[in-house]
Formats: C-alpha cells, structure tokens, sequence
C-alpha cells in the first residue's frame, strides 16, 4: 500500500462511473486498478462490468466458463446483484461480470419505459437491502461502460453520482472529449440531474513524444482543476496485466504504471471530500 493513501470513511456507498465514447483509452484499465487500488486501503469495492467484451471481467481473472450470470441479468430482471456478484482474487474487491448477452439488451428493451433506469433500481435495491439486513455494504461501486453512448453506458450515468472520463494523450483529444461533456449535460438536463464531473483522466502519455505534453497542456488549459493532476503513462506491464488476469498492481507493483493508478486513487480520494458533502 502507498504510504499517504487513507480510507475515505464513506457514509453512504459511492456510485462512480468510467466513461468514454472512443475505444482504446484506457478505461477498464482505468477502472480495474482504480478498483484495486481502493481495495488495497480497505474500501469495500465492486465493480460492475457494462461492456459486452467483458474486458473488465476477463482482467480480473473470472474466466468465461464461471460466468454463469452476469450484469444482463441483473438489467432484465432475472437475478439479484447479490446473486450475481463473484469474489475476486483481490480482497474487497467483487464483480458483476459480463457477458455477450449484454449485446442484446436495447433490442430486448426498445418498448420499456424505465429502460434507462435498470441499472440505478438494481442498485438502490441492493444497497437497501444491505442496510435492512444490517449487513457490511460496498464503499464503492464502480460501472465500467462500452465505447460508446449507448443504452448500457446511460444506464451507468443514470445511475451515477459521478463520472471519470479517461482520455489518451493523442490527436483530437479535445473533440472527443467535446462529445462526452455534451453527453453529461444531456444525462443532468434529464434522468440524472445528480451527476457530477468526478475528474478527467489522462492517460496514454508518451514523455518521448511531443504531441502527449502539448495534449496535455491543451486539456489542462480548457478544462483547469477537473483535469487531475496524475497523468497515466504508456507503460508495457499495463499492456501486458489483462492477459494474465490480473490488475497492473498485482501484476508488477513496482512499474510506472501501477504507481501512477496509485496516485490517482489517493486524487479520487480527496476529491471524494468535496463530493461527499453533496450527497450526505
């Protein structure tokens, strides 16, 4: 554990999702080892995989086979999140798992009202659940979504309190950033006026390439304090963790890239400070 790092002493469960339209940004990256690095201070944390690729899943190490239910049953209405949810090989850390019936849900759904709340009733039902049977709830549930804003990414804002959005350090960075900000004003305009910028990732950075520091001076320059500070490096063990199921802190603790999710978690955790008073 970093030294520095302590627990957000949470009152109530915090719902964060991980978000951006455009593929390859690091963002179940993002949320498995912000997930892991909260579970390494002793935050009680699950994460639900959204993404029909089942990335998140996969780098956890839950193979295929055990995902005998996953996150699409949960938004049907076939299981429980308690059912569904799997133990990892991390503790404090669980996940709802994903599957490739995920692919289905909009077409299954197109004549439903509620829809886009699927997500958020299963989790107050949960969390309400937790709290009647005076059992040990989850500080954090964090929502990994697909590339893309589609039914299963509105229902992880919709049922959201805030959104961290991971963006790599390379051309057109800030039009593809563009588009997510206008998704958010959309989501708070309507079904989830609630949700808060968390913060924005950067991710991806090339110190050898001159065209990762000037997109991270244009980001920063726009978008001031919501831009974190930590700012995750290109780094091979990141590259190389998923395919032995295992988190980059676990993979290799020691490399750049562990360090920099480390950091970051200890960034989330102060800003957890000012969000907290929001919500309580």
């Amino acid at each position: 554990m970093r030294a520095g790092i302590v627990r957000s002493d949470l009152k109530k469960p915090r719902i964060l999702v991980v978000a951006n339209q455009k593929g390859g940004v690091g963002k179940t990256t993002t949320a498995i080892n912000l997930g892991t690095a909260l579970a390494a201070i002793g935050e009680r944390v699950m994460l639900i995989d959204l993404d029909p690729q089942g990335n998140a899943s996969t780098g956890l190490g839950i193979d295929y086979a055990s995902r005998q239910h996953s996150s699409y049953d949960v938004l049907v209405g076939n299981a429980l999140i308690q059912n569904v949810a799997q133990n990892t090989y991390v503790p404090h850390l669980s996940i709802v798992p994903s599957t490739l019936d995920l692919l289905g849900f909009e077409t299954e759904t197109a004549s439903e009202k509620d829809r886009v709340f699927r997500l958020r009733h299963a989790l107050n039902n949960f969390i309400s659940a937790c709290e009647y049977e005076q059992e040990p709830s989850y500080t954090y549930f964090i929502l990994d979504c697909p590339p893309a804003v589609n039914l299963l990414t509105m229902n992880a804002m919709v049922a959201a309190q805030a959104i961290l959005v991971p963006l790599q350090c390379e051309f057109l960075a800030m039009e593809g950033l563009g588009q997510m900000l206008r998704t958010i004003e959309e989501v708070q305009s309507g079904p989830n006026p609630e949700l808060q910028l968390h913060g924005i990732i950067l991710t991806m950075y090339d110190s050898r390439n001159k065209l990762s520091s000037q997109v991270v001076e244009d980001v920063r320059d726009v978008m001031g304090k919501r831009v974190y500070k930590t700012v995750i490096p290109r780094n091979v063990r990141i590259s190389e963790a998923p395919s032995h199921g295992k988190p980059v802190l676990l993979y290799d603790y020691k490399c750049l890239g562990s360090q920099a999710y480390l950091q970051l978690a200890s960034e989330v955790i102060q800003r957890e400070k000012s969000f907290q008073k929001i919500f309580e």
